[in-house]
């Protein structure tokens, strides 16, 4: 297949997602008008309720915007040879390849970054202020930018340095070597995150002595889970939205809770949370997307040997001359079908196991509590109560609410 074909198997790909994209944020706008599901007349009255039916439909709006605004931008950059000028801008700079390609993608990755900076501050300044839900001051959102690009910079520039190194070292063969890097980086990342990477943007502190601590130690030894890394993360810092993660494994464990979560949910209702978290962990779910995770990545990178020293998927962007750094952009969209196909698959076990971790809490702890905090976390959040089938089929890594509820009181 010769470039030309190619550009316009690209052209095609991103005409098909976008359109795809929006079929599927249209039917779920349609189920913005759905009544109030029975289960939840507890805790939403009309007006909180017509209140997230007007943040979601706002968010549709914007969203429609923000996605045709880079669909343009993607499509007339790529014919009108925007990757070309790139390219040899970067050639102009410096004859090292690494080196160019560092600078190619730093200033595909910045630039991208900076035109679409101005949505991104109307969406957290305006849309999520006028909910109520924004913290985050305009000096802690470009804080936030400039540190984000100094990480990509930093941490994505030596990974990319390295890989391009494998390339130049063992050609076709480097997919094992960048595959062996992109593992260690992954388990690192898993164990480390919350201690190296988060400080530098949130506060992290030891959950004091207290009746919520009295209770989750007992939960824990209950379960014989051991646990001695519970933190809370100042999220309200930047927003009023609750949340909780577990992250790392063996003695680098620990679960985070945002201190919104704190100040929504009763003790009980915490701990019901928490033991929705030790479930992931009691049924292996950690691992399995850890194991999945490097999978994937393994498999991509061996479908990328196969076409990197193809001179068409570079030519394919438009660039004048075939380079690793083109072909892994030409790469990129064209597998993009089949990481969405990978991302299906992800997301359908995904939500097994997240009912497998809602089952273990109710099991191990109770039903209740954490019905009535997925309730309330709902509800503050103004999330959607009635997604269009298609859309979580799509998109959702997380059952929708109402199929949680209905499961956990089985």
């Amino acid at each position: 297949m010769n470039s030309t074909t190619l550009f316009y198997v690209i052209i095609a790909i991103l005409t098909f997602q976008y359109v795809l994209e929006t079929i599927l944020d249209y039917l779920n706008a349609k189920k913005y008008l759905d009544p109030i599901p029975k289960e939840l007349f507890d805790v939403y009255d009309a007006e909180e309720y017509k209140k997230s039916q007007e943040y979601k439909k706002t968010n549709y709006r914007f969203g429609l915007l923000t996605s045709s605004f880079s669909f343009v931008l993607t499509l007339g950059f790529l014919i009108i040879g925007g990757f070309n000028y790139i390219d040899q801008f970067s050639s102009t700079i410096t004859t090292n390849s690494i080196l160019q390609a560092l600078l190619f993608f730093g200033i595909i990755a910045i630039g991208s970054d900076i035109i679409t900076t101005p949505f991104s501050y109307y969406q957290t300044f305006t849309i999520e202020e006028k909910f109520g839900f924004n913290k985050s001051t305009r000096k802690l959102f470009f804080l936030d930018k400039i540190k984000s690009w100094v990480m990509m910079c930093l941490i994505g520039g030596a990974i990319l340095a390295l890989i391009l190194w494998f390339f130049q070292w063992a050609n076709n063969n480097f997919w094992m070597y960048a595959w062996l890097l992109i593992t260690l980086f992954i388990i690192f990342t898993n164990l480390f995150y919350s201690k190296l990477i988060v400080p530098l943007f949130n506060k992290q502190t030891p959950l004091e002595e207290g009746s919520l601590k009295t209770k989750i130690e007992a939960y824990v030894l209950k379960v014989g889970f051991a646990l001695n890394n519970i933190y809370i993360i100042n999220g309200s810092k930047r927003s009023t939205k609750a949340n909780a993660y577990f992250s790392g494994f063996g003695e680098e464990k620990r679960v985070t809770l945002y201190d919104t979560l704190i100040n929504d949910l009763e003790e009980e209702e915490i701990v019901a949370v928490l033991a929705h978290e030790v479930g992931h962990y009691k049924r292996k779910h950690i691992i399995c997307n850890l194991v999945s995770s490097i999978a994937l990545t393994g498999f991509m990178l061996f479908i990328l040997s196969l076409f990197i020293n193809n001179p068409e998927v570079s030519l394919a962007i438009g660039v004048s001359k075939p380079s690793f750094h083109a072909a892994l952009i030409g790469f990129g969209i064209l597998y993009s079908p089949i990481s969405e196909l990978t991302g299906l698959i992800m997301n359908f076990i995904s939500r097994k196991f997240e009912y497998q971790a809602d089952n273990f809490a109710k099991n191990t702890y109770a039903a209740l509590p954490l019905i009535s905090s997925l309730k309330k976390l709902s509800k503050n959040s103004l999330s959607n109560l009635t997604p269009h089938p298609a859309y979580v089929f799509m998109h959702y890594s997380h059952p929708p609410l109402i199929k949680r509820i209905h499961n956990l009181k089985e």
